[in-house]
């Protein structure tokens, strides 16, 4: 007996058009992270890269470590991409902040897709901006630290400081585009490459201090299993929900009686995802930047207070911890709040006849749904800074690699999820027509051979 995809060359065809057009999507993925991967390891014209890997190599315990993670290992090649997505991160979180106080901004985010159009255009704006800074203060860093085969402003400050501009721009671009025409959310899908690349030397290294005895080997089989129950205690978290049940009144329209069903509200716990530690991390980038690289010179007063700077900032120090619990703390709520509005929720609620059992609607309900996603908040807030800080403080005690860090985890964890997820709904619109297909099929067949 024939398939039906034989009987019917049509739908055959429509199943590879609809396939091949998820295959596109991942070849473009693909396609546009090799493209990355290649950039990072293209150096800026006019350095020496021995030099560099070895001013690098005396900062990889520091908090340049999170700047090189980000950047896939291109800082410390000092290649075109070296400055990576970071400004474009940190232009996002000044847009954002300021989109809550400063009044053009925020009738800007009431315009719906236009005025995030605009909102986007101003970003893109300050990442230029962002990145001019912190491209001109990295070159003229290394310029100090005599790596630089030809030192001065038009020789060097300006071709390096536009070159890592324009790869900046460039990332920002691509990560756009892998958003549109790609699976995931293309600035995250760039970090998550560039940790995973930097997974392999990590273990290299782990093996290494295992064989030479720098490393017990029942400490590395402790490490291994906390990594794999902290990662699975993540996936855990990141699937949980606080699901409110939400009643729809009934309602008649002509003859027929319509509502009187069930549904529920679902909250995430971590709601924000992977954005305070990024936030939070990206604030702290810069200071402890400039403090590690212009405070390498001891011999001025100056110089002793940066470094006393840059080690307070530290991997492990008190002042690090207590800053970064701070800003995840505060991501999070800022976050969920910039993207659920409580009372907005519960108008749309209320103009749809539904209302939550036991919660009058209107007023009530929003402030019952802001007290439940303040305490979820608060408890994913918690979750996030220890998930963070402690592996941290691991590492500190036990030289642990860079890439078994908490933050790393989390984005890879969150990252894979997402794309995940994302992937699913691709598929499951693909396959929507045809399952509607098969129902009304069925639904003839019954109607046909019943009544």
């Amino acid at each position: 007996m024939a398939s039906q995809s034989a009987m019917n060359p049509a739908s055959a065809l429509g199943d590879a058009s609809r396939f091949g057009e998820i295959r596109g999507r991942l070849l473009f993925l693909i396609g546009a992270l090799i493209v990355y991967r290649t950039g990072t390891f293209i150096p800026v014209p006019g350095i020496d890269p021995d030099q560099v890997a070895r001013l690098f190599s005396d900062q990889s315990g520091t908090i340049l470590g999170i700047v090189n993670m980000f950047s896939g290992g291109a800082l410390s090649r000092f290649s075109i991409f070296a400055m990576g997505v970071m400004p474009y991160i940190s232009a996002s979180i000044i847009i954002q902040m300021m989109g809550m106080v400063v009044p053009q901004l925020m009738e800007w985010r009431k315009e719906g897709e236009a005025g995030k159009r605009k909102m986007t255009q101003v970003t893109r704006y300050s990442t230029v901006v962002l990145a001019l800074f912190q491209s001109f203060a990295a070159a003229a860093a290394l310029q100090s630290q005599n790596v630089v085969v030809s030192p001065g402003v038009f020789q060097w400050l300006v071709p390096a400081t536009i070159t890592m501009t324009t790869g900046t721009m460039f990332l920002m671009w691509l990560g756009e585009q892998i958003t549109e025409r790609g699976i995931g959310n293309g600035i995250s899908m760039i970090i998550l490459v560039g940790i995973l690349a930097g997974i392999p030397s990590a273990v290299g290294t782990t093996l290494e201090q295992v064989s030479t005895g720098e490393m017990a080997a029942p400490f590395f089989i402790l490490l291994m299993v906390v990594i794999v129950a902290v990662t699975g205690f993540c996936v855990f978290v990141e699937k949980a929900q606080r699901r409110i049940t939400v009643n729809y009144a009934k309602r008649q329209v002509g003859r027929k009686m319509y509502g009187g069903q069930t549904s529920h509200l679902p909250f995430k716990l971590n709601m924000s995802g992977v954005i305070p530690p990024i936030f939070a991390s990206s604030l702290l980038l810069f200071p402890a930047t400039i403090a590690s690289f212009l405070g390498a010179n001891s011999e001025s007063a100056v110089a002793q207070v940066l470094q006393g700077i840059s080690t307070s900032l530290g991997y492990g120090q008190p002042l690090h911890l207590v800053l970064y619990a701070a800003l995840i703390v505060f991501f999070c709520f800022f976050y969920t709040a910039l993207v659920f509005n409580a009372r907005d929720t519960a108008e749309n609620l209320k103009k749809s006849g539904a209302f939550i059992p036991g919660i009058r609607p209107g007023q009530h309900t929003g402030e019952y749904i802001d007290k439940v996603l303040t305490r979820l908040t608060l408890w994913g807030a918690i979750y996030i800074a220890g998930v963070c800080l402690l592996p941290e403080t691991l590492m500190a005690s036990r030289g642990v690699p860079f890439q078994f860090g908490g933050t790393s985890l989390l984005i890879v964890v969150v990252v894979v999820m997402d794309f995940g997820a994302q992937l699913q709904a691709h598929m499951m619109s693909h396959h929507y027509p045809g399952l509607m297909k098969k129902a009304n099929l069925l639904g003839a067949g019954r109607n046909g051979t019943g009544s």
